[in-house]
């Protein structure tokens, strides 16, 4: 049986969060950190391929997203679904949503591209095209370009809040609207027909409650059945929790999971390299609860230098039995200083972090892992060899434990958590084992 639902995620943290989604429902479920091979996806409910266009220009994800579209195509998959992340965050130059759009179409049906993106579990609501998101312990919301870490991104800030007009600044056309108001009187049906007639390039759906979820993905599933072509879509995971509440076809391969609550493995490990306010809090609290805090030198990463005497430092309290965290942030008021700001120092020192935990695991060996910040997550898990995960246990809403498939590091549990995603003590959680 072919697999009915394929993603391609724009980056690997928020690739995790639909791989939880997807698995949690009861679907088999499988992630590729590159193109996999036929022979990988068979007995696959869904599959899922964990790129890196979030950091992309233009010119190079017209290089590296038609493959895996079309790997995720010809596994048979009805629905493809790019996937970005719940807070759009993207420009014209850098990781352009529109340029996903425009591929997607170019490759398959032009005629209907969903677009959802509201994802109220994890603090996100679409309403009549403009996106909002909570923000810090007390979960104020804030519109997208008002919010306090989206509007000061350091890559890629947000100062457009309608997500039609983010599209149609990326390169898009017109984009159509299926808002809450429809949605709330049973309109979508008819407001759906009314978009298709306007020949758009796509389709936003508003999400601003649960209940709007199914009633999208009910929409969703009649226009994939309609039609032989798999339907192109956009956007977060609550596309693929649309889709599994309100499309048959979805709810039909779901079956009961038996699976044994997740238990301490001993000491962590986990790599830091998000700038996020969010995540320096939560380094706080774990070195409250015992963990060893090391600062690492970006500057010197970049040039090379993963510092031995950290790595070894790093050894000695995995092995004395106590937890790690080794950052190369905590927050933006951190003077650390790069040596730039440009996209090849961002990468060469997610890279650089990455060399940083192999020569870690090189010594001591682990059964769990955590990585925290996107580009670091990428850097990371691909210098540790890394190929495929599936799913293990969510840690928290948004913030996914997998496990590592083949390779040296077969059976590993590691998390993958964006900067802006988990509660305060998410770091002790992954250490005690407790599940949110």
């Amino acid at each position: 049986m072919a697999p009915l639902i394929g993603f391609y995620g724009d980056d690997l943290t928020g690739s995790t969060d639909t791989l939880s989604v997807l698995a949690r429902a009861g679907l088999r479920v499988l992630m590729f950190l590159d193109v996999p091979d036929p022979d990988e996806l068979a007995d696959a409910d869904a599959v899922g391929i964990a790129g890196a266009s979030r950091t992309m220009t233009p010119a190079e994800m017209q290089v590296a997203l038609p493959p895996g579209f079309a790997a995720l195509a010809a596994a048979g998959v009805r629905v493809l679904h790019y996937k970005v992340c719940t807070t759009f965050d993207s420009s014209p130059g850098i990781g352009s949503i529109g340029e996903a759009l425009g591929i997607g179409r170019r490759m398959f049906r032009p005629d209907f591209v969903p677009v959802v993106v509201g994802q109220p579990d994890i603090g996100r609501w679409c309403a009549f095209g403009t996106l909002f998101a909570s923000f810090g312990a007390d979960g104020s919301i804030y519109r997208l370009d008002r919010h306090p870490a989206m509007s000061r991104h350091p890559v890629t800030p947000m100062h457009e809040a309608d997500l039609r007009r983010v599209l149609q600044a990326q390169g898009a056309g017109p984009v159509a609207l299926v808002d809450a108001a429809a949605l709330e009187r049973d309109a979508g049906v008819a407001a759906l027909q009314a978009a298709l007639r306007e020949s758009a390039d796509a389709v936003l759906f508003d999400v601003v409650a649960p209940a709007h979820l199914a009633a999208i993905g009910a929409l969703i599933g009649a226009q994939v059945e309609a039609d032989a072509r798999p339907v192109f879509a956009i956007g977060s995971s609550g596309l693929q929790q649309a889709l599994l509440a309100g499309w048959p076809a979805a709810a039909a391969r779901v079956r009961p999971q038996a699976s044994a609550p997740p238990v301490p493995a001993g000491p962590v490990l986990v790599v830091a390299g998000s700038r996020a306010n969010v995540t320096a809090h939560q380094i706080a609290a774990a070195e409250a609860g015992g963990f060893a805090v090391l600062a690492l030198d970006p500057a010197a990463m970049i040039t090379g230098d993963t510092s031995e005497t950290t790595v070894a430092e790093a050894v000695r309290h995995l092995r004395q039995g106590r937890s790690v965290i080794a950052h190369t942030s905590l927050g933006p008021e951190d003077n650390r200083a790069l040596p730039g700001a440009g996209r090849a120092d961002l990468d060469a020192l997610a890279a650089a972090t990455g060399r940083f935990a192999r020569d870690v695991l090189a010594r001591v060996k682990l059964a769990r892992i955590g990585i925290a910040g996107g580009d670091t997550s990428s850097g990371v898990a691909r210098a540790l060899g890394v190929r495929a995960l599936s799913y293990a246990w969510r840690c928290s809403p948004g913030v996914t434990v997998c496990r590592v498939r083949g390779g040296a590091m077969d059976g590993v549990e590691i998390m993958l958590k964006g900067g802006q995603m988990g509660p305060p003590d998410v770091f002790l959680g992954l250490a005690a084992a407790v599940p949110g």
